[in-house]
């Protein structure tokens, strides 16, 4: 019963460590077929991934300040 977590964990890693390898070599390959890809596709799509993941927190912070001197709440530092 010993043996078992061994033989799990020697599997666990070989296959982890073989599906790193062909994730990584497929990320080469693709980005070696995409060297003719412009700057401005990438950083479009930075900038559309940078608005999705910053504006809906600013809003929210924008939202709950709002709210909470609606509610007479004391936001101040001392």
């Amino acid at each position: 019963m010993d043996w078992v977590p061994v033989a799990l964990m020697t599997f666990k890693v070989l296959v982890l460590g073989v599906g790193m390898f062909f994730a990584i070599k497929w990320h080469y390959d693709q980005a070696q077929k995409g060297k003719a890809l412009q700057k401005r596709v990438m950083f479009r799509a930075a900038g559309k991934l940078a608005a999705v993941f910053v504006l809906p927190p600013m809003g929210l912070v924008i939202v709950t300040f709002v709210l909470a001197r609606m509610l007479g709440l004391n936001l101040t530092l001392p």
